[in-house]
């Protein structure tokens, strides 16, 4: 300590240092405010407002002098100048741990005794040795067998087929076809022109028809079918409607149903108001 202050005191002597205590009335210390600015200028301005790192005409819409504000600036007010408070940190939301799905497990008890499954095979023919004749014979008449009941087969659905005739053209003019369709006709005609359709003769509604009648062998209706309609709805119905009423017509005769079981007469259906009813040839 003693040395320490004799070093000290050395100093003093030597360099003349000496301590002042300050005066209060010396002036503040001044200081300088820049602003950096984003936009430059290649002309200075005359009165600059403020000093900056560029020069920069100032512009807007407002008289007053305004500090050029940074857009990216803390907009919350600050309590002391120049000094910003610290922006809270953003909290994430906990992490939420991963349901998972629940799986619906059945379980079985293992059965105590266990039977393998013996996989079956079907035996193959042992080719090794040749067929003898009279196992091709065997053969040969499976084969024929199976033939002749298909053969059987065929023949039955073609049996049970009806066999269709559609009495039109020449088969018209032949005899046994020629005495049944005349019956035929004027029985139609007859009915047809005793029920008229009521609607057709108020509204004077003509037209005409194509009608495809199947006739049974005992002479009943197997079907009947408008091949070509007459545009009029109520003469179409009308048409189907007649013929209903003169059902049934005579039966096929026995020289008809030699090739025939269905007999088919498609005739055209011509309502007139004034005339009535006929029917005509395809």
């Amino acid at each position: 300590m003693t040395l320490f202050f004799a070093l000290a005191f050395h100093a003093i002597i030597i360099l003349g240092i000496s301590f002042d205590l300050a005066d209060d009335s010396m002036p503040p210390l001044t200081t300088m405010e820049i602003t950096l600015v984003r936009n430059h200028s290649d002309e200075a301005p005359e009165d600059a407002d403020y000093l900056a790192q560029a020069n920069q005409k100032g512009g807007g819409n407002v008289e007053e002098k305004t500090r050029d504000q940074s857009p990216f600036s803390n907009p919350t007010p600050t309590q002391d100048d120049g000094f910003a408070p610290a922006s809270e940190q953003s909290v994430a939301p906990p992490l939420s741990r991963p349901v998972q799905a629940q799986q619906e497990i059945m379980t079985a008890n293992r059965a105590k005794d266990k039977t393998p499954s013996k996989p079956q095979q079907d035996p193959l023919p042992d080719l090794s040795q040749p067929l003898t004749a009279a196992q091709l014979l065997e053969r040969s008449r499976q084969k024929i067998a199976r033939m002749s009941a298909e053969i059987k087969r065929m023949k039955k659905t073609f049996q049970v087929t009806p066999r269709r005739t559609y009495v039109r053209g020449a088969n018209a003019k032949e005899y046994r076809f020629a005495s049944y369709l005349d019956a035929w006709r004027a029985k139609v005609e007859r009915f047809g022109n005793l029920n008229y359709p009521e609607e057709a003769l108020r509204h004077n509604i003509d037209g005409s028809l194509l009608l495809d009648v199947a006739i049974n062998p005992d002479g009943s209706i197997n079907n009947m079918r408008v091949i070509q309609s007459s545009g009029h709805r109520v003469l179409d119905e009308a048409a189907k409607r007649i013929v209903r009423l003169a059902a049934p017509f005579p039966p096929l005769s026995e020289e008809i149903l030699r090739d025939t079981d269905v007999l088919h007469i498609p005739r055209v259906w011509y309502f007139k108001s004034g005339n009535g009813l006929t029917t005509g040839m395809q």
